[in-house]
Order: structure tokens, then C-alpha cells, then sequence
């Protein structure tokens, strides 16, 4: 007696078909389970036999061989149960041989026979109808597989009611998509007082999806101007929700099939490890970089994250995505992030002049800002130096602009990004992702702006990669003031933002 049924390995947000083949064998009463399976799979033997028992199923007195194809693939997790289970039931005739066709399971077995969530249900789902396929899934699941499309799902809260189901005797009722939630209220701008400097290169920031590091000593609103930049960011598009949910799916991360269209904001300790940011660990899972997928990553005391882990996300910034490599299997994870950093100017926080100044500086600085790599900060495209905030400015009135007025302006030039994007093979929808043959469409200089930037490079103040961003930077900051043309004072302000103070000579040596 032979039974075969259809699950799903996971490798990143993309899954792969794998086939359970159960058969029945003369030999010693004993269940074996082959496939490459992980400490996870091997122990779904006794929770499928213990799930029986809670059922009142007598476990077959027959030698039992599950088979995980294809045999050379890893799998790795418990959602392996519940396809193990249903084969089992189908070659002892408990269930109609030809019940499961047309169905992919996934789901963990509780002792009584329960179906526990799991993680992954909505790439699970996608990925079923990709290959015309049903989804049976934990009914805990069920509204966030439903957000799969047209992709049938079947969500059942236990075994028994599967069986009944296929045998008739109940109906098991599609689920429905979980809830939307709408983008909530985002702290305002207007709560900043002073710094218009850091906020303009704020906006900009938001509005090309430039990357954007705040330099100052503490207490001068870094942290403040950076969660305040969620607010000014459009809601996330229907293709991008889909893909930073299939990565939060993978996490572990929606309660009850909710989703958000709000953009994701992660703010890691600075004590996070290389794992932590990039993704890895026993089970390969995602970091925070592909959890900020579409979204923000805000990494605050920049210079106290290990070194080794900082430099680890030099890759994810240039390609948009993250590979996990381990000696069996490479797996990858979108990372499309907005970097915002911040940090102090020194170790003690109070930088080299002014009141209260740092006695060690300027060693104290280089020391301190020399802890982060020159790539890495060669992939900032906006450096700002963020001055302590005065009394003079706490006692002056809330500003008149706010949150509201700066999002208005940033959506009006990622909507002039988008429409010139439109239709356009191997452009880019976002200035900072611009490249190659598109770049050079669009950031067309004249002579004065070109002579500008040829200066800068010349003096040694530009990498090529350094060159290319303040060309996007010039290109959003034209987007900002609904200009066609990139022109002379929008590369100078680019060059501003990108200007970063060598070390004096006496570090240096």
C-alpha cells in the first residue's frame, strides 16, 4: 500500500515541491523516515503517532516508510507533520486515495491531534498555486494564506476534522483574508525644533530613497528625526506588501493574517550580531536588513555595532537583497532598505570644539568615527552634522511645517520618479536605485553642473560609487523642486551632503 502527498520546503521566501511517499511493508512493525530531514522532521514519528492515539486510531502493525523526495534536498522544520500524517491515513484507506490530489499540506501535529500554526504560510500558499495546487494549512493560518489570491486554502484546526471533511461528513469552510491595517499616525515633525538642516536632508532622503547618516552629540535629535521619517515614506504598494509579508510570514511575524501597509521601521540593538542583521543561524532565518524590506533600517550608535557585522551589510545595501550561505544550501532573502544611522562625534559624545569639548579630540574622533569601514560609509549618500540644540531654540514656537507638508513634497517627486520610470525597460522606480544607461537619462548635467562635479572628484572627495550617488542625490533634490533639468546648485548640495572632513594629519600618520 502506497500513499504519496504534497508539501513544501522552504528556501528563503521561495518554496519548492517536495513529495511525502508513505508505503507499507512487510518486516518488523517500525516507522522510518528518510529524506535529509533535521531534528525537527525526525521527531514528527512520535507527534504523528501520538496525534493517532489522541484520535483513537489504531497506529498499523506494518513496517512504514516515509520518504521525503527529493532525498538530496534538506528539509528543515515541523511543518512536515501534518503531510506525513495525512499519507499515512491515506494508505491505511482511511481517507480516499484520491482525496489529496490537488492538495499541498503543511502544518505541526499537537499530542491530541490539534494542527499548530507554523510559520510561512503565505509564501506556502503562493508558491502552492504556482503549481496549481491547494493549500492545506492550520486553520490558525488560514487568513494569511487567503492572501494568497487564488489560491485555494483549506484551514483545519485538527486532524479529525480533515478526515471528516474528506470523508463528507463535515465541511471545512474557506478562510477569509485577515485584516488590513491602515497606516497609523506617525510622530510629527513639528516636535523638532531647530535643525532645519537635518530635516531638509531628511526629506530628501525619504524622497529618493537615499541612505542618510545623523552626526551630533547627544541630545540633539537624531534618534527624534529618524522615527519621524516612517511618516513621510508613501504606504507600501500592493507588489511590495505582498514581498516584505512573505518575509515577515517566514519570521514568524503576522498575528491572525493581519497585514500592514505601513512601511517596516527596525531599530536592532546595537549589541545585534552578524546573524541578527543578515540573517543566518540554525535555520537560516531572515535578519533584521531583510525584515526592513521595503522599508527602514535604523541602526542608532552606529560605531557600537561589531565591525565585522556593519561590513556584512555593504552587499545586501548595493544588490537590494541578502545571500545566506551554509555548506549545503544558499539561500536568499530580499533586502531592499533605506539605511539611517546615527551616532555621536566621539566616544564621550561632546565632539572636538565648543562648550564642554571633548579633551581628547581630535584623537577621541578619529578614533571613534574610524570604527566604520570607508565603504560602508561610501554608501551613504547623505552625512549630516547635527549641532547641539540651543535653549534659544527650545523656547521658539513648534515650526509651522510639519510631518503633512514634508510628506506632500515627498510624494509629489516619488510620483515624478514613478511616472518617468513608467514603461521603461530596466528603469528604476526610486532615484537611489538608478543606474547605468537609466542614470545617465536622467541626470543629463550641463556644462557648469558637470565642471562642478569634475572639480570635486578631482580634489579626491569622490570614489566612482561616490560619483554615482551624487548624481542621484542631485537628481532627487531636482525631483524636490519639479525640475527637469539637474542644474549646477542641486550637485552642490549633493556635494555638501556627501562631504565628509578628513582626518587630521596628526591621526592620520
Amino acid at each position: 500500500m502506497t500513499a504519496q502527498v504534497v508539501t513544501l520546503a522552504f528556501s528563503g521566501v521561495d518554496a519548492v515541491r517536495v513529495d511525502v511517499e508513505v508505503q507499507f511493508t512487510r518486516g518488523e512493525a517500525k516507522f522510518i523516515l528518510v529524506g535529509l530531514g533535521d531534528k525537527a522532521v525526525a521527531e514528527s514519528r512520535e507527534r504523528v503517532r501520538a496525534a493517532f492515539a489522541g484520535l483513537g486510531l489504531a497506529w498499523p502493525g506494518k513496517r512504514i516508510v516515509a520518504n521525503l523526495a527529493p532525498a538530496d534536498l534538506p528539509k528543515v522544520g515541523s511543518h512536515y507533520d501534518l503531510p506525513i500524517a495525512l499519507a499515512v491515513m491515506a494508505a491505511m484507506g482511511v481517507i480516499p486515495p484520491d482525496a489529496l490530489d490537488g492538495w499541498a499540506a503543511m502544518g505541526e501535529l499537537s499530542l491530541d491531534g490539534r494542527i499548530a500554526p507554523v510559520a510561512g504560510a503565505l509564501p506556502a500558499a503562493v508558491a502552492a498555486g504556482g503549481l496549481g495546487l491547494g493549500l492545506i494549512c492550520p486553520q490558525a493560518c488560514g487568513p494569511e494564506a487567503a492572501w494568497a489570491g487564488e489560491t485555494r486554502i483549506l484551514a483545519a484546526p485538527s486532524l479529525i476534522a480533515l478526515v471528516n471533511h474528506f470523508r463528507g461528513v463535515q465541511v471545512l469552510s474557506p478562510p477569509k483574508p485577515g485584516a488590513l491595517r491602515e497606516v497609523g499616525r506617525a510622530p510629527d515633525l513639528r516636535e523638532v525644533k531647530g535643525q532645519e538642516n537635518a530635516k531638509r536632508a531628511l526629506e530628501i532622503a525619504a524622497a529618493g530613497g537615499h541612505n542618510l547618516l545623523f552626526i551630533g552629540p547627544p541630545g540633539s535629535g537624531k534618534s527624534m528625526m529618524a522615527q519621524r521619517l516612517p511618516g513621510l515614506l508613501p504606504p507600501l504598494t500592493p507588489e511590495e506588501l505582498l514581498q516584505t509579508s512573505m518575509v515577515h510570514s517566514m519570521a514568524g511575524l503576522i498575528a491572525k493574517g493581519e497585514l500592514s501597509r505601513a512601511r517596516p521601521f527596525r531599530s536592532p540593538h546595537h549589541s545585534a550580531s552578524m546573524a541578527a542583521l543578515t540573517g543566518g543561524g540554525l535555520k537560516a532565518r531572515p535578519g533584521e536588513v531583510s525584515l526592513a524590506h521595503n522599508g527602514v533600517l535604523f541602526l542608532d550608535e552606529l560605531p557600537e555595532f561589531g565591525a565585522q557585522a556593519l561590513d556584512a551589510l555593504r552587499q545586501p545595501l548595493e544588490t537590494g537583497e541578502v545571500v545566506v550561505a551554509r555548506a549545503n544550501a544558499h539561500v536568499r532573502y530580499p533586502a531592499r532598505v533605506q539605511l539611517v544611522a546615527a551616532m555621536n562625534p566621539c566616544r564621550c559624545g561632546l565632539g572636538g570644539a565648543g562648550k564642554g569639548a571633548c579633551g581628547r579630540a581630535p584623537r577621541c574622533q578619529g578614533d571613534y568615527q574610524g570604527r566604520i569601514s570607508g565603504p560602508l560609509m561610501d554608501r551613504i549618500d547623505l552625512q549630516v552634522e547635527v549641532p547641539p540644540v540651543t535653549p534659544a531654540d527650545l523656547a521658539l514656537p513648534a515650526p509651522a511645517e510639519g510631518t503633512a507638508e514634508a510628506a506632500a513634497r515627498v510624494a509629489g517627486a516619488r510620483a515624478l520618479q514613478t511616472d518617468r520610470a513608467a514603461g521603461r525597460k530596466g528603469a528604476a522606480a526610486l532615484n537611489a536605485q538608478a543606474d547605468g544607461d537609466w542614470l545617465e537619462t536622467i541626470c543629463a548635467l550641463d556644462a557648469s553642473a558637470k565642471a562642478l562635479l569634475a572639480r570635486a572628484g578631482e580634489a579626491g572627495r569622490l570614489t566612482a560609487r561616490g560619483w554615482t550617488r551624487c548624481l542621484r542625490l542631485a537628481r532627487t533634490i531636482a525631483d524636490l523642486e519639479s525640475s527637469d533639468a539637474v542644474r549646477r546648485t542641486h550637485v552642490a548640495e549633493a556635494l555638501i551632503y556627501r562631504r565628509v572632513a578628513p582626518l587630521p594629519s596628526a591621526i592620520a600618520s
